[in-house]
């Protein structure tokens, strides 16, 4: 073996030694169901400028103003029966501490360290990065667990994340993971926590996605470009790859793929929409459409949540069951989200190692 050779292989060992931080974001939780603690979560998660993306002047009077006073008491409710199906804690931030931890044990021989944040409330990004920071990484790899890039998630948690580190005196190497909705085992995940249910007993099929206004999926374009006038619900392209809806229907052609679904079998919607600018078509409609069809059973997917949540559990999975009976259905019945599938770890498993090498 020749000189270069070993001093690429001692180059290789040195790189794979470096001392890595590796941030898992969630999207966020309120501490507690209380009315005061949704309250709180509310505001913060509301006033984002990216989540409601309009003149700061207009957006404190709309959320402080009339969002949060009338919307928290009501949330809280809801929050509360999420808590009591969660084990008296929040799904979520269960799910996602239980994910770290899983992941922490696969890297267990390495210099690789798991920490958890939610962009809102707790754990707090700036309380876990400010440990972060004393730790002294050489390099810390950034994963929102987002699967489609939407700027109202992984954009704001990433932006969040720069904020903060940006005012750190020594900024180790950063990497970014801005989405993954091909990664191989989120999408294996998927498909076998559907291979549980007889797809044939279904009607019909659903893949709900959450909403976003229809200006902020035009925003990825330039010019005067718009989403509707590219082909995202059938190709993705390099113009349209950061596009949440082009990556919302192709995530669905990978699973439904897999899973041997044919067009007719499904629909692509979307869900916990604001107004009607929001883009369509919306989960809720097109669930009371098939239940006055006459359907009996549907089968809905929520592939943009990787941990079950209020949207899953209690949006689709009452909600929309509560609705499909009012006009005539009989079951919605909820695939379960990634949550801490052994895919499901996997496939970030080899996301990161990735990041690594």
């Amino acid at each position: 073996m020749g000189n270069f050779e070993q001093r690429k292989i001692q180059f290789v060992g040195h790189f794979d030694m470096k001392k890595t931080g590796v941030l898992l974001i969630q999207l966020g939780t309120p501490d507690s169901p209380r009315v005061a603690d949704v309250r709180s979560y509310l505001t913060e998660f509301l006033n984002d400028p990216r989540v409601i993306d309009i003149p700061y002047f207009l957006r404190t009077i709309l959320v402080n103003g009339i969002i949060v006073p009338f919307r928290a008491p009501k949330s809280a409710k809801i929050y509360k029966e999420l808590w009591q199906l969660g084990g008296g804690a929040s799904p979520l931030l269960t799910h996602s501490q239980k994910l770290k931890e899983l992941l922490q044990e696969e890297f267990k021989d390495s210099q690789v360290t798991f920490e958890l944040a939610m962009r809102y409330k707790n754990p707090s990004l700036n309380e876990v990065l400010n440990r972060m920071s004393k730790a002294n990484y050489d390099r810390i790899i950034i994963l929102p667990l987002f699967p489609q890039y939407a700027s109202a998630s992984s954009g704001s948690a990433i932006e969040k994340v720069m904020k903060i580190i940006s005012k750190w005196w020594v900024i180790p190497e950063l990497k970014i993971v801005s989405q993954f909705y091909d990664n191989e085992g989120y999408i294996d995940s998927i498909v076998s926590n559907a291979q549980q249910f007889d797809l044939n007993a279904y009607d019909h099929i659903l893949f709900s996605y959450h909403g976003l206004p229809e200006r902020q999926v035009d925003k990825v374009y330039e010019g005067t470009d718009l989403c509707n006038e590219q082909p995202c619900e059938s190709e993705l392209n390099d113009y349209n790859k950061f596009c949440y809806k082009a990556t919302c229907y192709a995530t669905t052609r990978i699973i439904a793929e897999k899973l041997k679904l044919k067009k007719e079998d499904y629909t692509v919607c979307f869900q916990s929409r604001l107004d009607k600018k929001w883009l369509t078509p919306f989960s809720d409609k097109i669930v009371e459409e098939w239940g006055k069809k006459g359907a009996k059973k549907i089968l809905v997917f929520s592939p943009a949540f990787v941990a079950d949540c209020l949207e899953t559990l209690i949006e689709i999975g009452e909600e929309y069951q509560e609705i499909f009976e009012s006009h005539g259905g009989e079951k919605v019945q909820l695939v379960p989200s990634s949550n801490t599938h052994p895919l499901f770890v996997k496939g970030l498993k080899a996301l990161i190692e990735n990041q690594l090498h």
